[in-house]
């Protein structure tokens, strides 16, 4: 009889040692730590950028613009053909919300205008970088790429990149001979910048007054067969959106110069339409 009694009662004494066990997992708290490789939710994600959509590129430019870009447009008397140029050519891209462009080119009676502007929206796909970052990234190499030339440290701090003159007189300079210095360096800059070359104050540059950050860079192409074909191009970036515009006239004479001022004034007006289109 006693050993009945004493079975069931260790029975009951291993049973309650089980449940203690076993109730006590995690009642604290302490057995729901994360698991390894978990990210913190303390963690916060980059920044997105500004814009999330692309305007389209083809409607992007006005018919103004295109009328001073491109005035061999306003010269085609057919209007189909007309409307037809003003539309432009679509670029060809396998994502529009990150990237749109298109593209124009029309003749004249004095030269071959070529027009192209290019949209694209930078999208960072690190939590740790910022689409505005990544943006920055991409147009700070396409700036390296451009090869810039040093700014003068005499020049002024203007878009235009005007400078001022390099040959200035030292204090122990008579009056005379800083005249005749000065004289001798307009001579020479005159002599020097011919008709095939970018004057000083149009020469690719850094642009303060566009966009988050802008350059321009100014290119003319010539062979001895035919006329010389000047390039400017303006790009910018405005929060996470990079834009690029291409503007090209080759003349229809063979010994003809495309301006370069008027090409940079008409090149920097859309870049700044543009700009305010974004931000509109």
């Amino acid at each position: 009889m006693q050993r009945k009694a004493y079975v069931p009662g260790i029975a009951a004494l291993l049973a309650a040692l089980l449940a203690g066990c076993t109730g006590g997992s995690g009642s604290n708290g302490t057995a729901t730590d994360p698991k390894p490789g978990d990210v913190s939710v303390n963690t916060p994600a980059a920044q997105p950028g500004k814009y999330r959509t692309l305007p389209e590129a083809c409607a992007a430019v006005s018919h103004d613009s295109l009328d001073s870009l491109l005035p061999g447009i306003k010269q085609i008397t057919d209007q189909d053909q007309r409307d037809t140029a003003y539309e432009g050519q679509a670029t060809l891209t396998y994502d529009t919300d990150r990237r749109v462009g298109c593209g124009w080119k029309v003749d004249s009676t004095d030269a071959t205008d070529h027009l192209s502007v290019d949209f694209e929206r930078v999208v960072s796909y690190d939590n740790a970088v910022s689409d505005d970052s990544r943006a920055q990234d991409i147009y700070a190499t396409e700036e390296t790429a451009a090869n810039l030339p040093e700014a003068s440290p005499s020049a002024t701090p203007s878009d235009t990149g005007s400078a001022t003159g390099s040959a200035t007189a030292t204090p122990s300079a008579t009056p005379s001979t800083s005249a005749s210095s000065s004289a001798s360096s307009t001579a020479s800059a005159s002599t020097s910048a011919g008709p095939s070359e970018t004057p000083a104050d149009l020469q690719p540059r850094k642009l303060s007054s566009l966009g988050d950050e802008a350059f321009l860079n100014d290119k003319l192409n010539s062979s001895s067969s035919t006329a010389q074909q000047r390039t400017v191009t303006v790009v910018f970036r405005t929060s996470n959106v990079i834009v690029r515009i291409e503007y090209a006239e080759q003349p229809t004479a063979s010994t003809g110069t495309p301006d370069s001022e008027e090409m940079q004034d008409k090149a920097r007006n859309l870049a700044q339409k543009l700009v305010d289109r974004l931000n509109g």
